[in-house]
């Protein structure tokens, strides 16, 4: 006799619910209420999707999954093995929180919420139910959580602390631009995002007021190693002024500055040796290496020959209309037209 498969009292916070019976039959109904979606789930994999209304399960209806079992002799006329799972498709909240840390390595702490829906039923079940096993709300509430976690820790970790530090609208804005293409992969909408905490060490929260005065964090450690000497030192009454004579002047010696790139997209100094920009990740060339005319590799300086194509390279000159860099064979300026002598 045919059944009724239906998600009888789905509670509030629940996401998802399998049906306990596998035995399917041709002509049972599935009743499939509004803000749901009921999946055909077999060997792994997602099937036929059925969204809100009363269906009364045919080979019709079922073409996905008709096709898989077509394979088997007589499966037109007896029960099938199928799961189904029902999605809600309302909207979520999560929560996260976690630490992780940022570009200057300094410790970074927080927690707050995300809000989402599933957008692609069929994705999500393979993605994250069947993909994961996560077949009851408590785990897959675990899996995004973790998923959240993990994705945030590594983009915070591309920030400066200055960029974050007491700035939750901002920090949150940013967070959701992120991972929404992240939760898209798994059929989600990533809805909003908001931070209701974020923190440091206390050591870092007073290196925060030189931060935003431009000091590099190297320079700040410095400082600070200088002043936990000066301490250490003071309590010393035999050896503080012989050994502060030694000690505290190499440490106020500012460090030789190191060749940076500058990036031509945003601006910022980069390490010598650098490809990528450390700020926005735009690609880097050499302020003193030599561009290759024929495939626009930059090469060392002083290079003759291009390290990517062999072509033989030409000394550079400057133009003295826009001060442009160019080959020292160029008749006219390439980026504004002077004629060279």
């Amino acid at each position: 006799m045919p059944k009724v498969i239906e998600w009888v009292g789905a509670g509030e916070y629940d996401v998802v619910w399998r049906y306990p019976v596998e035995e399917i039959s041709w002509g049972d109904t599935l009743i499939v209420h509004e803000y749901e979606a009921a999946i055909f789930f077999r060997d792994g994999k997602a099937y036929d999707v059925f969204r809100a209304g009363r269906h009364v399960l045919t080979t019709a209806n079922l073409p996905l999954l008709t096709s898989i079992l077509s394979r088997v002799a007589g499966f037109d006329k007896t029960p099938f093995r199928a799961t189904i799972i029902f999605v809600s498709l309302k909207q979520f909240q999560g929560r996260f929180g976690g630490q992780g840390q940022t570009r200057e390595l300094a410790p970074l702490k927080f927690h707050g919420s995300f809000w989402f829906r599933i957008e692609d039923p069929n994705l999500f079940i393979n993605e994250v139910v069947g993909g994961q096993g996560a077949y009851s709300t408590d785990r897959i509430q675990e899996f995004l959580r973790g998923y959240f976690n993990e994705r945030l820790i590594d983009s915070l970790s591309q920030y400066s602390l200055i960029d974050v530090y007491g700035k939750l609208d901002e920090t949150s804005f940013l967070a959701k631009n992120l991972l929404y293409e992240a939760f898209r992969r798994l059929g989600l909408e990533l809805i909003d995002v908001k931070f209701e905490g974020i923190d440091t060490s206390p050591d870092w929260r007073d290196r925060i007021f030189f931060l935003k005065t431009g000091v590099s964090a190297e320079e700040v450690l410095r400082m600070q190693t200088v002043q936990k000497a000066a301490e250490s030192l003071s309590k010393s009454e035999g050896a503080a002024v012989g050994a502060g004579i030694a000690i505290i002047p190499p440490l106020f010696q500012t460090p030789p500055s190191q060749p940076q790139v500058i990036c031509p997209k945003c601006g910022r100094q980069n390490p010598q040796g650098s490809r990528f920009c450390n700020n926005c990740g735009a690609q880097l060339l050499e302020a003193t290496g030599v561009k290759c005319s024929r495939c626009g590799m930059q090469n060392m300086p002083g290079a003759k020959f291009c390290s990517n194509c062999g072509n033989p390279l030409e000394s550079l000159t400057k133009c003295p209309r826009c001060n442009a860099d160019i080959p020292s064979s160029s008749k006219f300026c390439p980026n504004c037209g002077t004629k060279l002598t």
